[in-house]
């Protein structure tokens, strides 16, 4: 569900007009939904109710602050991936001992950062990773909560791209490594292995990923209590899928729930939960101008404003998204490839989509676009970043203003020559 509907055939987010709001802030632009976001951490949340459980909301779906006070507003955490999120999280309030630490390559620094900060506990993927991360504990006199990524080998994911769970994949431990892994940790000082974590994949679509991997990671923990391991906690990641509208929707958190709960149940562990992509998708689009209605040879091609820039997802990915003219159109449907202005021949939101007739100027809503829209987008063809906005009930904030050519290119150097000696 989310809060994207129309008034008098105009696409509104929640109350702001979406046609006023690209004449105040000028197009492309994001915006969220502050009512969709907390409906969906609290209706991950009341799905595990009663449970002894961490709602770690994934900060790389979108790291806006604004998103993240939302999330700390609605008592989740964050897992982070890197120092730059961790600063953010905390910058958005969110309490240290709620912040898990993930990512296969954690540097010394934010390792140092996250101790000093006292964070829940690092996601451990490599056994170089443990050595490092225990001469920055011990030399801080601390002692860092962890859990291995244990890499389960199960298949998931509506990519091969994002596929995280499998054999090959650069995350996660061997599952057959466990035994000595945590055997060494143990011994070290710096270090308490206290968890297990896994995580198979992005965009899931159905739950038999999750019960095969829940399946052989309460194999693993049982082993490791048999070693005498004391293990308190099971992350067992995120992935779970949104409806793009090219596919069957996904299980609802609920089934979701159902499954984990009956699996977890004899463990007797804490749930450390790392949801993003659910949250945060359908709480956003993009909004785009058409810039031109361009007759190829063979085909009709719309070119917006917005490119793969803004949104990467379908060059990435193929990823589908759906797309709507933000004034409603009478006519018979035409087909469009719908592209961008970047000079790539990836910058193509859709393929052969079909459309109401749609004309230079209009606006259009490039849908689900909440996650891992605004946080992989970047300045190429020197583009300035999209603004990012947040509605409220009928009233809108803008929490990330488009940059100036000046502010994109303040940080560049055009001399300052130093020699290094040796």
């Amino acid at each position: 569900m989310h809060h994207f509907n129309r008034i008098g055939g105009v696409l509104v987010a929640e109350n702001v007009n979406l046609e006023a709001l690209a004449d105040a802030v000028g197009t492309p632009f994001y915006i969220y939904s502050d009512a969709t976001l907390r409906r969906h951490v609290r209706v991950f949340k009341e799905a595990f109710e009663g449970a002894d459980a961490l709602v770690a909301y994934s900060v790389k779906a979108n790291s806006n602050l604004a998103v993240l006070e939302v999330m700390r507003e609605e008592g989740a955490g964050a897992d982070v991936v890197s120092g730059g999120e961790l600063k953010r999280a905390i910058k958005a309030g969110m309490s240290p001992d709620t912040i898990v630490f993930s990512g296969v390559g954690k540097t010394r620094a934010e390792m140092a950062e996250a101790l000093d900060a006292g964070i829940f506990q690092f996601n451990v993927e490599s056994e170089a990773e443990l050595d490092a991360l225990n001469e920055v504990a011990l030399s801080k006199s601390a002692r860092a909560a962890i859990a291995f990524r244990i890499n389960p080998d199960v298949a998931a994911g509506g990519h091969e791209k994002i596929s995280t769970g499998k054999a090959e994949d650069k995350f996660g431990v061997n599952w057959e490594a466990a035994h000595a892994l945590y055997a060494k940790a143990a011994a070290l000082k710096g270090v308490d292995p206290v968890g297990v974590d896994f995580h198979i994949g992005s965009q899931i679509s159905d739950l038999a990923p999750f019960e095969s991997a829940l399946v052989r990671v309460s194999e693993i923990i049982a082993a490791l209590r048999a070693d005498g391991r004391i293990i308190s906690r099971l992350d067992v990641g995120g992935g779970l899928g949104v409806p793009y509208g090219d596919r069957p929707a996904p299980p609802e958190p609920k089934a979701y729930a159902e499954l984990v709960r009956r699996m977890t149940a004899p463990l007797g562990v804490k749930l450390i939960f790392e949801p993003g992509r659910m949250i945060a998708a359908n709480a956003g689009i993009l909004v785009s101008r058409v810039l031109y209605v361009k007759e190829g040879a063979a085909k009709k091609f719309l070119i917006l404003d917005a490119g793969m820039n803004d949104l990467i997802r379908p060059a990435l990915y193929d990823a589908f998204h759906a797309i709507e003219p933000i004034r409603e159109r009478d006519g018979a449907a035409q087909t469009y490839d719908i592209v961008g202005p970047v000079c790539e021949t990836s910058d193509r939101f859709a393929k052969a989509r079909a459309l109401p007739p749609v004309k230079a100027g209009d606006l259009v809503a490039i849908m689900t676009a909440g996650a891992y829209g605004a946080s992989l987008a970047s300045e190429y063809n020197t583009r300035p970043l999209a603004a990012e906005v947040m509605a409220r009930g009928n009233q809108y904030a803008v929490i990330r203003r488009r940059p100036s050519f000046e502010e994109m290119v303040a940080r560049e150097s055009g001399g300052g020559w130093t020699t290094i000696q040796g």
